[in-house]
């Protein structure tokens, strides 16, 4: 290649590199770099004739602003986070879904962390996640509540998802947990159901405390209630519904419905027909539960609905307005062919 071929190269490339630069805009527009960066950035106090220069100089040159230096000038990233304790979880994903396309349309992206049902990760991740964008959506089910209180300054601007947090003005989404159960357990005695089993969730969960508390309520002289530990996965369902065939029980209350999966798949392995023989109950209602054999009876929680109104409140705070008011949802009690008659015994 010729000297002046590769000087014809360097110095196109060299062009190539200029015409992405603000300074090359404010040459051409005849403006400053500060009056260009305040264009690209929306103020609105720029002359509407300099603006409109500045706008077509960078439409003819092809210019884009950088989106980290747009964030510096603007002190924000453009990214929201969502912490989740399983992101495994379908009833999680159903939340994501619905706050990735509500934060979509204000031009902002999600950063999702997974504590993986650690008690310990959550005020690690929370923090973390929280100094890499500009709101939180937070599902900490697991985290105590004098903990989240203290962590709650460095948090904010924050939503919280499943839970409340008295003594800090925060927006909470929250199920009601306990007419869920309610609901549940009267479908159950109206089919003649009279010993039932809970398949208790995780101890440091606060939703599965509020399932507890509604149960033994419930329970007060209308029927005898066994509590088994187990857990919040398929495989907690599957390890404990062996314990069952002991117990008497002829209905089973799961924490939610990937214990209530778990449950039912090794209760068809033991030969254990549902409803004929058992019935179970699960809670949330994610997309499966209409596809096992026999589709799952359960409380059903609008996952779809909670995404963009966690949206909306945090977009709220963020912009240093009043949120609206909090959220407090009554789950759906949702029949379906997993609950049957009580057997005779």
């Amino acid at each position: 290649m010729s000297n002046r071929s590769q000087s014809s190269e360097r110095a196109h490339a060299q062009v190539s590199v200029e015409r992405v630069t603000i300074g090359l805009v404010a040459k051409t527009a005849g403006v400053s770099r500060a009056t260009v960066s305040r264009v690209m950035n929306g103020n609105p106090r720029v002359a509407q004739d300099l603006a409109q220069r500045v706008r077509r100089a960078a439409e003819e040159l092809g210019y884009a602003p950088s989106p980290v230096a747009r964030s510096l000038a603007l002190g924000r990233t453009g990214i929201i986070a969502m912490l989740v304790p399983d992101l495994g979880n379908p009833m999680f994903q159903g939340i994501l879904h619905g706050l990735t396309d509500a934060a979509a349309q204000e031009n902002y992206r999600l950063l999702v962390a997974d504590s993986n049902e650690n008690l310990h990760e959550e005020p690690v991740l929370a923090i973390e996640a929280r100094r890499r964008c500009d709101g939180l959506v937070l599902c900490a089910p697991r985290m105590p509540a004098e903990q989240l209180l203290d962590l709650a300054p460095q948090l904010a601007p924050f939503v919280l998802i499943n839970r409340e947090l008295p003594g800090f003005a925060t927006p909470s989404l929250t199920i009601d947990f306990a007419a869920g159960i309610r609901d549940l357990v009267t479908h159950l005695l109206s089919l003649g159901h009279r010993r039932l089993a809970y398949l208790a969730g995780p101890d440091t969960s606060a939703s599965n405390h509020a399932r507890v508390q509604a149960l033994h309520k419930a329970a007060e002289g209308t029927f005898e209630l066994v509590e088994l530990p187990c857990g919040a996965t398929f495989a907690d369902g599957h390890a404990v519904a062996d314990q069952l065939t002991d117990l008497q029980v002829t209905a089973v209350v799961a924490y939610n419905d990937l214990v209530a999966f778990g449950t039912l798949s090794r209760l068809h392995e033991l030969g254990i027909n549902v409803p004929a023989q058992m019935s179970i109950v699960g809670f949330d209602d994610i997309p499966f539960v209409r596809y096992t054999t026999p589709p799952l009876t359960t409380a059903s929680v609008p996952m779809d609905q909670l995404g963009p109104q966690a949206w909306e409140r945090l977009w709220a705070l963020m912009n240093d307005k009043s949120p609206e008011e909090n959220v407090h949802v009554r789950p759906r009690l949702e029949v379906r062919g997993s609950t049957g008659p009580a057997p005779s015994r």
